[in-house]
C-alpha cells in the first residue's frame, strides 16, 4: 500500500500547494540539462545530429532514472517523503487548470498574452475564436501529457516510469520540433514521446465517453491528423459541440468557441481528472493484493 500512500499524498500536494519552486523542480532540471546539450552542440550533418541528439536524450533519461532510484538508498521516511515529492513533480493537475483559466480574459490582448504562454503556435494574429480554441486545445492535449500519462506509467512501473516519462515529455517539448535546428537532433526524443503517449492519449479519449459516447467515438474516428495529440482534442470538441482548429493542421467541426466554452472545458477537465484518479486508486489497491 506504500505506492498508494505516495500517490495520495502527491495528489494532495498538487491540489493544495501546486508546483515546487523552479530551482527544485526535476522537470526544470531535465529542461536545463537538454538545453545545455542543445546550446553547446554545433549542428553538422543529419546523421551526426541524430546521434548527438539521441545521446543527449538518453543522458537525460538516465539522470531521470537515477533520480527515481534515489529514494531506495535513504531512510524509510525520508525515502517516502522524497518519493512523494518526485512523483508530484511528474504531473501537474492544478497548474494546468490555472494556466488555462488565466486565458479567460475579456481584453483580447490580455488573452493573447496568456494563450501564448501555453501554446507553441504564433498567436499574434489569431482572432478571438481561435484564441479560445487554442486554449481549449492546449487543455485537452495536456490532459494526456500532464495527468494521464505520468500516472499511467506510475501505475505500471512505479516512480521510475513516472519520472522517465516526464523526462521524455520534457525532451519533446524542448527539442521535438520539425524545423531545421531540431529535425534530426530532436528526432529520437520526438519519436520516443510519440511511443510513450500512444496508449495514454487513447485512454484520455475513453475518459470522455460518459459525456456523449456516440459523438466522442464519431470524432475519434476523424482524428487522423496526428498520431496522439489530436485524439483528446477531438473528444473535447465532441463533448463541447464546438470547432477546434489549428489552421493548416486539423479542424473538428462545431459551433464557434466562446470564452464561456473555456470555462465549460475546465469543468469537463476536472471530471475527467477525477475519473482517472479514481481508476488509478482502485488499480493500486487491486495491485496491492497481488504484489507484496
Amino acid at each position: 500500500m506504500e505506492h498508494l500512500g505516495i500517490l495520495i499524498l502527491a495528489i494532495i500536494w498538487d491540489l493544495t500547494l501546486g508546483e515546487p519552486p523552479v530551482f527544485l523542480h526535476p522537470t526544470v532540471w531535465f529542461g536545463r540539462l537538454i538545453g545545455f546539450f542543445d546550446r553547446d552542440y554545433k549542428r553538422r550533418s543529419p546523421a551526426l545530429d541524430f546521434v548527438a541528439g539521441t545521446f543527449a536524450s538518453l543522458f537525460v533519461i538516465v539522470v531521470a532514472f537515477a533520480l527515481s532510484r534515489l529514494p531506495e538508498f535513504l531512510h524509510r521516511w525520508i525515502s517516502f517523503a522524497l518519493s512523494v515529492y518526485l512523483l508530484k513533480s511528474s504531473f501537474a493537475i492544478k497548474s494546468l487548470a490555472q494556466h488555462v483559466k488565466n486565458t479567460i480574459r475579456e481584453d483580447i490582448e490580455e488573452q493573447r498574452k496568456y494563450v501564448s504562454w501555453i501554446v507553441s503556435r504564433d498567436v499574434s494574429k489569431l482572432d478571438r475564436a481561435h484564441l479560445n480554441s487554442a486554449a481549449i486545445e492546449s487543455l485537452a492535449e495536456n490532459m494526456t501529457d500532464s495527468v494521464v500519462a505520468p500516472l499511467f506509467y506510475y501505475l505500471i512501473f512505479g516512480l521510475n516510469g513516472a519520472l522517465i516519462y516526464r523526462a521524455v515529455n520534457t525532451l519533446d517539448a524542448m527539442i521535438g520540433y520539425r524545423n531545421e535546428r531540431y529535425l534530426y537532433f530532436g528526432k529520437f526524443a520526438a519519436r520516443l514521446d510519440d511511443l510513450l503517449n500512444f496508449i495514454p492519449a487513447r485512454i484520455t479519449v475513453l475518459l470522455f465517453l460518459p459525456f456523449n459516447p456516440g459523438k466522442v467515438i464519431e470524432y475519434w474516428k476523424k482524428a487522423k491528423f496526428k498520431l496522439n495529440s489530436d485524439k483528446p482534442i477531438s473528444a473535447m470538441s465532441a463533448v463541447l459541440g464546438i470547432w477546434l482548429e489549428k489552421k493548416g493542421v486539423y479542424r473538428f467541426e462545431g459551433k464557434e468557441p466562446a470564452l464561456e466554452d473555456i470555462r465549460r472545458a475546465l469543468r469537463i477537465y476536472w471530471v475527467v481528472v477525477g475519473e482517472w484518479i479514481a481508476f488509478v486508486f482502485v488499480s493500486e489497491i487491486v495491485k496491492s493484493f497481488f504484489v507484496q
